[in-house]
């Protein structure tokens, strides 16, 4: 092997200036003289060619125009773990005080010679590495683990270590580093292009204290997950974004603790997958965020009933897929346990043009629901959604064969696929009133719209707002909007109205379910808001 290449080359990771790649070949290359590196780049525009140079294949690229070569000492095949950590926090032998040859120091003009200078200098440095317990060396060039044994005598307190865009070639290196930290809790190895076991060989309990593992962009597929997995024993928080993850398979005996998952920005073949994880015990937040899924379905359980499936989920986040059908939105009030949703950027919210009555709809579909799109869900705001859905759907389901006598009560299968929750929202709040459905229109006819001034006279330096509202809206949507435009709770609000009609006088907007066209407000009029 030439100098500078180190004997097992092939296959790793090397970084030349900003760029970063994988060795995948080593030799001479024809008509030229010496060593060359054949480079897979991270980055295609980095490359010129697929691996081919004047008619020989020497190595091959996922992209047509991937690869180049290069000179061997254009390459930094990375450093040792400890060489990393003592440059970043300023420890190593170079970054001591300025000194000369021996055991001397200049002073100045003056050099001084201390017996046993190097020693102590050494064990200051071991003392601080010691007292290291949250180590950051990302974009460190951290390409092997070093000398055995050296990290647990120098760094015998870490807890937390991100290793994260470094030239780690394999999980190796990774058992390598961390079967030296006895206490190790949160790992992440993100940005790391890195080969992973195929089978289950290693043996290791260098993660058994491990709680939370970030694992984005490795290229790490879900079946070696699992084989990992089963050296994760209490394993937490697991995040795999960015793999090209597209199958999954059912965790047997692995990830049972498992508390959050990060599955975004993998393009899973669909909804369905997802079945596969919903079995996972303790599983309370699942982050599928451009994942590519199209549709949520859990065929165990039935209009108003609770699926078996992802029994302890809490927080789920759907934002930016292909969601098309609000019937996945209603598939979400079977999850037993769910608190929180994130479902911003998917086609069914475009099927609503008032963005005020989309986020109503959402509550009032989900009943456990306590936080949308990271707002908070007040009492007030859920029952001003129920009602108005209640009301909204009201013509249909008596349609469909809805009746206020119980006893004559049949709405069409197809109405309470469509609104599984329209009987509960009866039994809570009663069946909506003939009065009330009278003269509804449609929600895709634009209702009048009243042009308001809105003012706040306890913020003077709040300058006032001109809002475009519905004459039909009720007060407690306009609550729900001023909450999100003020930053205040809506449950708090006092809302009044001045009218050049009325010089001198208020009028309170006390009645939460009543619409604006109750109060006779016009264009031009100003609400005021207090709190």
């Amino acid at each position: 092997m030439a100098a500078g290449v180190p004997p097992d080359a092939l296959g790793r990771r090397i970084s030349c200036g900003t760029d970063y790649g994988t060795v995948r070949y080593v030799g001479s290359v024809s008509r030229t003289a010496g060593i060359w590196l054949g480079v897979e780049w991270d980055d295609p525009q980095r490359g010129k060619h697929d691996g081919s140079y004047e008619g020989t294949q020497y190595f091959k690229c996922r992209h047509p125009r991937g690869g180049s070569f290069i000179r061997p000492n254009k390459a930094n095949f990375g450093v040792d773990f400890l060489t990393a950590v003592k440059d970043r926090y300023g420890l190593s032998d170079k970054q001591d005080v300025q000194c000369g040859t021996g055991n001397t120091v200049v002073f100045g003009t003056k050099t001084v010679e201390f017996v046993g200078m190097d020693s102590v200098a050494e064990q200051q440095r071991q003392v601080q590495l010691n007292k290291l317990v949250d180590i950051s060396v990302r974009e460190c060039a951290v390409s092997h683990a070093g000398q055995e044994e050296e990290i647990s005598r120098t760094c015998a307190n870490m807890r937390h270590i991100n290793l994260s865009k470094n030239l780690i070639s394999s999980w190796e290196t990774v058992i390598a580093i961390a079967s030296q930290v006895q206490n190790l809790e949160t790992l992440n190895v993100s940005e790391n292009k890195m080969r992973f076991p195929s089978a289950s060989t290693f043996i290791s309990s260098a993660f058994s204290n491990l709680k939370i593992l970030a694992l984005n962009q490795t290229e790490i597929t879900w079946t070696e997950v699992l084989l990992c997995a089963q050296r994760w024993p209490v394993l937490e928080e697991l995040y795999l974004s960015s793999n090209n993850i597209t199958v999954l398979e059912r965790p047997e005996n692995v990830l049972q603790n498992l508390k959050l998952l990060d599955l975004s920005d993998n393009q899973l073949l669909d909804g369905n997958q997802l079945h596969l994880i919903a079995q996972l015990p303790r599983l309370e937040q699942l982050i599928l965020r451009n994942t590519g899924i199209s549709s949520i379905h859990f065929p165990d359980a039935g209009f108003g009933c609770k699926t078996k499936m992802f029994p302890s989920l809490k927080r789920l986040a759907i934002n930016d897929n292909k969601i098309s059908q609000w019937s996945s939105i209603n598939e979400l009030d079977k999850l037993p346990s769910l608190r929180a949703l994130q479902c911003n950027n998917n086609p069914f919210m475009d099927t609503e043009k008032n963005p005020e009555t989309l986020l109503q709809l959402i509550i009032a579909k989900i009943s456990q629901l306590e936080v949308l799109n990271n707002c908070e869900i007040l009492p007030a705001e859920r029952r001003g959604a129920e009602l108005d859905y209640r009301k909204i759907f009201g013509n249909d389901w008596l349609e469909a064969g809805g009746h206020w006598n119980p006893e004559k009560n049949k709405p069409s299968e197809e109405f309470l696929a469509a609104h599984p929750r329209y009987s509960a929202l009866c039994l809570k709040y009663g069946a909506p009133e003939e009065g009330e459905l009278k003269g509804r229109q449609p929600l895709t006819l634009k209702n009048q719209l009243l042009t308001l001034t809105i003012k706040c006279p306890e913020k003077p330096e709040q300058k006032p707002v001109e809002k475009k509202l519905p004459e039909s809206m009720t007060i407690q949507k306009v609550k729900g909007l001023l909450y999100r435009l003020f930053k205040i709770p809506g449950s708090e609000l006092k809302l009044s109205y001045e009218s050049s009609k009325l010089e001198g006088k208020e009028v309170e907007l006390d009645n939460d379910l009543k619409p604006l066209q109750f109060y006779s407000i016009e264009s031009g009029d100003c609400v005021l808001v207090r709190w």
